[in-house]
Order: structure tokens, then C-alpha cells, then sequence
């Protein structure tokens, strides 16, 4: 049976914002030191991520990669992304976000190092393929822990300040890797970053527990996040959720989207190597991707601040996601103009614009499948979508690749192409989503 979700008291709409934020830190601060948990280890999942495409143009030259040799490269870390979201996903909810977390970060921080030693085109697809399969439990581990510690009306901020790390993890990478590269090279770049992973394993060990676990959690901050109705935990076996409506509506959604930050992750810094004659320096390459990630941070927080304003004057959770998501999809279009942008410097504003309505638009897709889905199945269903939207970056990198071959590395193909994709998966959740949460 369908449970409502807790709707905001009256009261609450006619309240100004800083005694609301002074009221919920009132209650305790223990979930805020979870988040930046997972906040850290978002930022450094990206770290991993984004330092590939930092250094594509020097790796290329020394292994002769082409075009399409990179494009495998990515292609075979979607393959081990969508088969690690459905597994990660499901373990998550099997034996716990502490112990199942752990583990896929000390696995994935092995794979990074592992980097290190490869000498071809080949082997840096096997160590993708890895990384992908172990990387893919931060996110269904971050929203799970995201659904136990808050409640609806902190959600949509709370997933956007531990998204923001993907921005923070990407602005970093070009700022340190051109120093280590030009003294220690490629190789100790991605030993350092498989370091870093096992540094955070120690923080994530002694600190992290579940709210009913946690030795220093209060009663009030317990009662306040778990205010909301929920379905007693009960086993539920994998047919039934692929049953259910809600299911479908996110993973659909976010197969569309999700494949248009890869795109940005992957594409931005060769995109700009190519279209301005950019170097692998701070001043050249690095302050224009900070700059766009920077913008992706200030989306990420603002885009799940929003959404919390709507529910906080009275409107119904999933509605204020829809409202806000619609916003964003609008701002996503500026991503046209930049293929043609005038210069640098125009493409950038462009860019910058459309990555941070994405990371506005990923805080709300998240919050929204958080709100209608039980805490027991939220790994579960976010590995499953995560799963769908693997496979769907899995042959976005081939179209990209496919475009940029035939069309001789023009772009502007694929940033008219990107708008679309938002209001289709949009109108989708707006007939698919679940009002309520599905017991």
C-alpha cells in the first residue's frame, strides 16, 4: 500500500530561512558530518575520473591512441559502470552502506593505482573496466546514506553538497595534475590518486554508522529525520521491483541525462584542446575547466536549495522537484552557442551555464526517486537506474566518437543534440513518478 510522504507544516511556510537552518541545527549535526563523508569520497571518485581526460592528449601521443581507441577506453569503463550499478546497488541493501562502501572503495582505489602499469590502449580498458565496476557503488552508497540521514525538506540541499564533489573532484584535477606530471609523470599521478582512496577508507571506518548505530546522535536529530511514514523493511525480491512504477520512471530519465556529464567529464578538456590550441597547464587547460566546475558546484548546491525553498513555502516535494528540474532544463540550452562561440572565453560562460543546470538537475532527479522510494529498496532502484544510464553513456561514447570521427572533431552536432534530451526525460517523470512513496 502507498504511504504518504510527511508534508511540511503550515507553520513552517511563513518562517524565514535562517530560523529554519538555525531549527534543524538545533535538533543535531551528526547527519551533516555523514554528508561530508560522502562528499569526500564523491570528490574523490571524479578525481579518478576526470584526471583520464586531463591527460588524454599525453597519453595518446606516448601509446598512439586514436580517436576511437579513446572512445573504448571509455566505452569499457560504462561496461564495468552498468554491471557494477545493478550489483553495488543490490549488495548495498544486502549487507549494509558501511561494509559494502568500504569495500568498493578499497577496490577502486587499487584499480586507479593500477593505471599506473599500463603500457597500451588495451590495458587501459581493463583497468576502466575495473574502476567502472567498483566505482559504481558511490552513488547508490551516497543516496542511500542521503535517504537514511534526512528527511524531504533538507534532501534535495543535502544531494547537492555531497554531487558538488563530482565538481570540486573535476576542478581539482587540472589545477594539481599538470605539477605532477611535470615531475613525477603520468605514472605516479595514478598511484598518488589510489593513495588518497585509501586515506578516506580510514575516516569512512572509524566514523560512519547508520542513525539508529550512531554512538553520538541524539533523539531529537532521530525523531527528525525519521518523521516521514515508511513501509516496514521487509524482503523484496528483484522481479518485484522492476515492477514497480517508480523504477522505471527514474532509471529511464536518467539513462537520458546522466550520459551528458560523461560527455562534459570526458570531451570538455580534448573539445578545448582542440577548438583553442590549449596546453596541459594551469593557465591554459586548468583555469578553464575550474572555472566550468566551479559553475557545476554553484548549480549542484543552488539547484537543491530551490527545490528545498519550494517545499519549505508549501508545495509537495515531488512537484517542487518537476518545478525546479523544468528551470533547469531551460538554462541546459545555452550549451548550443558553444560550439561556436566567438572565443575561448564565450564557450566557456556557455559550457559553464549548461554543466551547473545539469548538477542542478541531478540533485532534484535524485531527490525526487529518494522521496517515492522506501529507505530498504533506495540502493536497489538507484543501482538499477544507475545501471540504465551506464548503458546509455556506454553508447553515447560511441556516438561521440562515431560524430567526431565522420564529422572531422566537430562538436556542434552533439551540443544541439544535448538540450533535447532534458525535456524528454522531464516529460517522462512528470506521467511516470509516484506522487507517494511505493510500499
Amino acid at each position: 500500500m502507498a504511504i504518504p510522504t510527511a508534508a511540511e507544516s503550515p507553520a513552517s511556510t511563513h518562517e524565514s530561512v535562517g530560523s529554519k537552518v538555525r531549527a534543524a541545527l538545533a535538533v543535531g549535526k551528526v547527519r551533516w558530518g555523514m554528508l561530508a563523508l560522502v562528499f569526500f569520497a564523491t570528490t574523490l571518485n571524479y578525481i579518478d575520473r576526470a584526471a583520464l581526460g586531463v591527460m588524454q592528449p599525453i597519453l595518446a601521443k606516448e601509446m598512439n591512441w586514436s580517436t576511437m581507441d579513446y572512445a573504448n577506453i571509455n566505452f569499457w569503463f560504462q561496461v564495468g559502470y552498468a554491471v557494477g550499478f545493478l550489483l553495488q546497488g543490490r549488495f548495498i541493501d544486502k549487507v549494509g552502506v558501511k561494509r559494502a562502501f568500504f569495500l568498493a572503495v578499497l577496490f577502486w582505489s587499487l584499480a586507479t593505482g593500477a593505471h599506473g602499469l599500463a603500457t597500451s590502449a588495451v590495458g587501459f580498458m581493463i583497468c576502466r573496466f575495473i574502476l567502472g565496476l567498483t566505482e559504481a557503488a558511490n552513488y547508490p552508497a551516497c543516496v542511500k546514506t542521503t535517504r537514511l540521514w534526512f528527511p524531504a525538506g533538507e534532501r534535495a540541499l543535502a544531494t547537492g553538497i555531497f554531487n558538488a564533489g563530482t565538481n570540486v573532484g573535476a576542478m581539482v584535477t587540472p589545477a594539481l595534475l599538470p605539477l605532477i606530471l611535470s615531475v613525477w609523470g603520468w605514472q605516479a599521478a595514478f598511484v598518488g590518486m589510489g593513495l588518497l582512496g585509501l586515506v578516506w577508507l580510514v575516516f569512512w571506518a572509524i566514523n560512519y554508522y547508520n542513525p539508529e548505530e550512531h554512538p553520538k546522535v541524539r533523539q531529537s536529530e532521530l525523531e527528525y529525520i525519521s518523521k516521514e511514514a515508511e513501509p516496514e523493511p521487509t524482503k523484496v525480491p528483484f522481479s518485484r521491483i522492476l515492477r514497480m512504477r517508480g523504477t522505471w520512471a527514474f532509471a529511464v530519465a536518467y539513462m537520458i541525462t546522466a550520459p551528458v556529464f560523461w560527455f562534459y567529464l570526458y570531451w570538455l578538456p580534448p573539445f578545448l584542446n582542440q577548438q583553442y590550441n590549449l596546453g596541459i597547464s594551469v593557465t591554459q587547460m586548468g583555469i578553464p575547466l575550474m572555472l566550468i566546475w566551479l559553475a557545476a558546484d554553484f548549480g549542484s548546491i543552488g539547484g537543491g536549495i530551490l527545490s528545498s525553498f519550494l517545499i519549505g513555502r508549501g508545495v509537495k516535494p515531488i512537484r517542487a522537484r518537476l518545478v525546479s528540474m523544468l528551470i533547469f532544463a531551460l538554462c541546459i540550452c545555452s550549451v548550443v552557442f558553444a560550439a561556436n562561440a566567438s572565443g575561448l572565453w564565450g564557450a566557456v560562460l556557455a559550457i559553464s551555464l549548461a554543466v551547473g543546470a545539469h548538477q542542478a538537475w541531478t540533485a532534484n532527479i535524485w531527490s525526487l526517486v529518494m522521496d517515492y522510494t522506501p529507505k530498504h529498496l533506495m540502493s536497489t532502484v538507484f543501482g538499477f537506474g544507475g545501471m540504465c544510464a551506464a548503458i546509455g553513456g556506454m553508447f553515447m561514447t560511441q556516438i561521440v566518437g562515431y560524430v567526431l570521427t565522420v564529422t572531422n572533431n566537430n562538436y556542434a552536432v552533439l551540443f544541439v543534440i544535448i538540450p533535447s534530451m532534458y525535456f524528454l526525460a522531464l516529460t517522462w517523470m512528470y506521467f511516470m513518478a509516484p506522487r507517494k512513496i511505493e510500499g
